[in-house]
């Protein structure tokens, strides 16, 4: 079983805005080979952060107004939150340990 939450405009409030850690959001899509090539990545820290770092995917087809909200154009988009904020972001496909630098200051 996955680690990560999947997020809805339904849930993102709660699993993201008023999380009590910090949440790292993989902006992706099925069609992206990029993202494709980081969801291992992604996946690993996941487990490995578990309990310190909440991770989260969303797909930009499925919440299109979630994506456009935090301006996202291009994908893979990673955005780190704390309370509520987005305190780190970056796009491309990143290998895992320049996807970790992003967050480990803030847990």
């Amino acid at each position: 079983m996955s680690a990560e939450v999947n997020l809805t405009s339904g849930n993102f409030q709660t699993e993201v805005l008023d999380s009590a850690i910090p949440v790292l959001v993989d902006f992706w899509a099925e069609w992206c080979g990029p993202c494709r090539m980081i969801a291992p990545s992604v996946a690993q820290l996941a487990e490995q952060y578990s309990g310190r770092l909440k991770v989260a995917k969303l797909d930009v087809d499925a919440e299109p107004d979630l994506a456009g909200q935090y301006g996202i154009t291009s994908i893979p988009s990673l955005l780190v939150f704390k309370g509520g904020q987005v305190v780190s972001q970056r796009v491309g496909a990143l290998p895992k340990a320049a996807i970790e630098d992003m967050f480990k200051k803030e847990i």
